[in-house]
């Protein structure tokens, strides 16, 4: 039935008011009309007011249809400009964007001039009541349509809603600022505006990425930080692409003069003798500065390739270590700042990503304060070319998020917008948007040619005066401050920079803080690999200590029936001296680093159960659905494990994690692929980030990656891992390569991670079927007297009898010992297996080289196909380490890693293994294997 039936029609006035409301219609306000007349609660708050309004006026009216039409339409009038003023608003300084004006039009709702001077009830709005239209609709426009127009009346929260009404409309919304704060201001432009043009004088030819159009942004992080030390927030973490970057380096995280212009000059070699470096503009950066209060507040600016967007999760990975460092548990203390370009925000997916992470447990850093450098153009993409929306920020607003329009010709309102902003976000710990218009006075950098493709845009922007000299007048006529104050305060900013060139010309100084310093979480960690081997053992008495843990869940849990006999077998997987399998060889692993002092953070999609159920590192009430996590309950003294399934995710949550390992090196950080084919989607992490971040930002990560990786029939896009890609980016010593086939292997590879000196990122190539192989088992002793071995001899070999060595690595090393028994010659055959392939194991292979130097074949074997997998790898590195040209049996070349049947997978790895072994039974045909 319909809930409107029967119920009273809205009167004729009322009606004709709503067909002016943007497009809305008298049957759908009636439709609302008898929801509100059933359950006032079921629309929403402002709809409760108009139609509150509409009864009250029903009820005091002398009209012939009981209705008052002016009071409805005045109550549609204070919607709309609430929900739509943002688009009559003046928030373009180009003056190019249209706005539209009729939303403040009162003659679209069946008002006149006449009705300016008439009474009408003004709802929530902070007027004297009753209010007179012409105090509403200026109360209104001056709010929402001014140089700010703020988007919050779609969000969820009536509270939300409320709240920011209050901050829009409120008499100290108008107030004038303080005159020392508008000082403050100018001084920031100067010095924003002043490095500008001082470096295009000087370094004719250079690139920086200007941010002159939209400089305002310098006093804004200005303020915010006089706000932030206030409020005692203990760290600031920032976050942008190379728009602007070097400017707020200098003038937000002060960075000197002379460490900019020995960058400019490039005079300062170290760095880039030893490592390569990377652009100035990509560069990060941190210091300890204090406010003009005292407080002292610390900064850092995160290392940024060109990919733009594709920094900030890292941003707010490393934020959220330091949240936890800091005991910072409400998120209040560290507070990330995401700097965007208006084409980028929209146009790269891991935008999105991180904003619905943002609302996730997981991945919670109590809200980020992000700002678009809004030059309207990106690259020569103008807005029409760069996103199909109103805003390039609406991307974001569909997340619940607040957005803030903001015009940076006035400079005033842009530090309102951020004082809004941040209060914001300390307040109820929820991202928000300020979006700040300006332009771009340049070309996409210092040395292009905007106008070949943008003469119309750049007409615009030819015309705009300086908004430094801008306001400057402003505050002169105000009478704040004289222009003979503001011309020598620009006149000593220039003498001061000119001295600092003078000075590094002479004298060059570090650009950079060095990795390590004194104090930092980095302090006491080596740069350089340390060979020495560190003892990964751990003693019976701590791995019972762990076991005994599964025998004590929680009074009155009920474990699924299928895992009961799970938790009873690992209880007793110690004390009975039984073979480990490949899940409590890691989980043992987890438990003894809790046990040391280390925490441990583990995500990825499914990871608690695991994409195979075997890990279950966390088991579930079967009736109340209650969590219980064993490993966090080992001691009272341990560490905590810190483990998330995560969203459908790959690239920002690679980022996060990444970041998360650069905050906090204690921490063993481990992100898990679903499987190890998907990682390619955070393919920009890997090679942006994880492989060369050492080497362009000398920044360094434990990160590890586990990523599924082996040929079991799944089809082409859940067999590989792409090992051969990791391989290509492996140099210098930047991280490290292992495919791990058995449980002791796992577990001291995951302990000696954290027990070294050093920091690396590690991918690990983890099984799938060898997860629960009857050869794949591992004995506690193993673990108790054990190492982490890079190649891994064939116990079982005669070194007198053998003549062909077949070295693999992977699971296809288990089928091989397998399958050796039916081969011709099983005594004349070695099966070595290679478990760290970077950094390349150059004397451990020396060792069996000479162990079995009666072999003349020696054989790499790989069942990926020829041009994947570790083959050229392998090849390339005997020829340089041993002089010596290896065979290789695989798959045939293939331009996709797997065959989609099972049965034709059967029959290739039959025939890779018989190859291998050189059986009577291997068929020739024309899918054999290569060799």
């Amino acid at each position: 039935m319909n809930a409107t039936q029967d119920l009273p029609p809205l009167p004729p006035a009322t009606a004709a008011a709503a067909q002016g409301v943007n497009g809305w219609n008298a049957q759908w306000i009636e439709e609302m009309h008898g929801r509100w007349l059933e359950d006032p609660t079921s629309v929403p708050d402002s709809w409760q007011h108009f139609f509150e309004g509409w009864s009250l006026g029903s009820e005091t009216s002398d009209g012939e249809d009981g209705s008052t039409p002016g009071q409805v339409a005045v109550t549609c009038l204070i919607d709309r400009i609430r929900r739509l003023g943002h688009t009559a608003a003046r928030i373009d300084p180009l003056q190019r964007r249209e706005r539209d004006e009729s939303i403040t039009a009162i003659g679209n709702l069946g008002l006149a001039e006449s009705d300016l001077a008439r009474t009408f009830d003004a709802q929530d709005l902070p007027v004297q009541r009753p209010a007179t239209l012409k105090t509403i609709h200026d109360t209104l426009t001056r709010s929402w349509c001014g140089t700010m127009g703020v988007e919050s009346e779609h969000l969820r929260s009536a509270e939300h809603r409320q709240w920011w009404r209050h901050q829009i409309e409120s008499e100290d919304a108008q107030t004038p600022l303080p005159d020392e704060r508008r000082r403050r201001i100018l001084h920031a432009l100067q010095r924003a505006t002043g490095l500008e043009r001082f470096l295009m004088r000087r370094y004719v030819g250079s690139k920086w990425f200007s941010l002159e159009g939209s400089e305002t942004l310098i006093p804004m992080l200005s303020e915010l930080l006089e706000s932030a030390g206030e409020y005692g927030v203990e760290e600031i973490a920032f976050g942008m692409a190379h728009r602007g970057r070097i400017n707020v380096l200098v003038n937000i995280l002060e960075k000197s003069y002379d460490q900019l212009f020995t960058e400019f000059e490039e005079a300062w070699t170290e760095d880039f003798i030893e490592s390569g470096g990377d652009v100035k503009y990509h560069r990060g950066y941190s210091a300890s500065v204090e406010t003009d209060e005292g407080h002292p507040i610390h900064l850092t600016m995160a290392s940024n390739p060109s990919h733009l967007e594709w920094g900030h999760p890292v941003v707010l990975g490393r934020v959220r270590a330091k949240q936890r460092l800091r005991g910072d548990a409400a998120r209040r203390k560290c507070v990330p700042i995401l700097i965007h370009g208006d084409a980028a925000l929209p146009g790269q997916g891991v935008v999105q990503e991180l904003a619905n992470m943002s609302g996730l447990p997981a991945y919670d850093v109590g809200g980020s304060i992000h700002i678009v450098i809004n030059n309207q153009i990106g690259f020569t993409a103008e807005h029409h070319e760069a996103f199909a929306t109103m805003y390039c920020t609406d991307v974001l607003r569909g997340l619940d998020i607040p957005v803030l329009h903001v015009n940076s010709m006035d400079p005033d309102q842009c530090v309102r917008a951020m004082d809004l902003a941040f209060t914001w976000r300390q307040q109820f710990g929820i991202d928000v948007v300020i979006d700040l218009w300006g332009w771009r006075k340049y070309g996409h950098n210092e040395t292009d040619e905007p106008t070949f493709t943008n003469p119309t845009i750049y007409e615009a922007i030819r015309d705009m005066p300086s908004i430094v000299e801008s306001y400057a007048a402003e505050l002169g006529d105000a009478g704040v401050i004289s222009a003979t104050e503001s011309v020598q305060e620009e006149q000593r900013l220039l003498e001061v920079m000119h001295e600092a060139q003078q000075r590094i010309r002479e004298q060059p100084v570090r650009p950079t803080p060095p990795a390590f310093d004194d104090g930092s979480t980095w302090s006491g960690f080596s740069k350089s690999w340390n060979k020495d081997e560190v003892d990964t053992t751990v003693s019976r008495n701590i791995l019972e200590q762990i076991t005994d843990t599964f025998a004590k869940p929680p009074e009155g849990f009920i474990p699924h029936r299928k895992l009961s006999k799970l938790l009873e077998e690992r209880s007793q997987a110690v004390r009975e001296d039984r073979p480990l399998d490949w899940a409590m060889g890691e989980l043992l692993a987890y438990g003894s680093l809790l046990l040391d002092g280390y925490p441990i953070r583990l995500t990825g999609e499914d990871c608690l159960r695991g994409t195979f159920s075997h890990r279950h590192a966390v088991f579930y009430d079967n009736k109340t659905g209650m969590p219980w996590s064993p490993l966090d309950h080992i001691d009272v003294g341990q560490s905590r494990l810190c483990i998330h399934n995560s969203p459908v995710t790959e690239s920002a949550c690679i980022g996060f994690e990444y970041g998360y390992s650069l905050g906090d090196p204690n921490m063993l950080v481990v992100w898990e692929a679903q499987f190890g084919d998907f990682a390619n989607v955070g393919q920009v992490y890997f090679d942006q980030f994880i492989a060369s971040a050492e080497r362009k930002w000398g920044r360094f990560s434990g990160l590890i990656c586990l990523l599924p990786h082996g040929y079991e029939g799944a089809g082409p896009e859940h067999s590989s891992a792409r090992l051969e890609r990791f391989l290509q980016l492996c140099a210098d010593g930047n991280m490290e390569v292992a495919i791990p086939t058995s449980p002791s292997q796992m577990f001291h590879l995951l302990r000696r991670q954290m027990r070294r000196s050093f920091r690396k990122p590690l991918i690990v190539l983890t099984p799938k079927s060898l997860l629960r192989h009857r050869c794949a088992l591992s004995s506690v002793s193993d673990l108790t007297d054990g190492r982490f071995d890079p190649v891994l001899d064939d116990p079982s070999a005669d070194p007198a009898a053998v003549t062909r060595v077949l070295l693999c690595s992977g699971k296809i090393g288990w089928e091989l010992i397998e399958a050796r028994q039916n081969s011709q010659n099983p005594d004349g055959t070695a099966v070595v297996r290679i478990e760290q392939l970077y950094p390349f194991p150059e004397e451990h292979i020396q060792q069996i080289r000479s162990r079995y130097e009666l072999a003349d074949d020696w054989v790499w074997v790989q069942e990926e196909p020829r041009n994947a997998g570790a083959w050229t790898w392998m090849a390339d590195m005997f020829i340089q380490s041993f002089d010596t040209h290896l065979s290789v049996v695989s798959r045939p070349a293939n331009a996709s890693p797997a065959v989609g049947s099972s049965r034709l997978h059967r029959e290739e790895q039959e025939e890779v293994i018989a190859a291998a072994l050189q059986c009577n039974n291997a068929e020739q045909n024309d899918r054999r294997p290569r060799t």
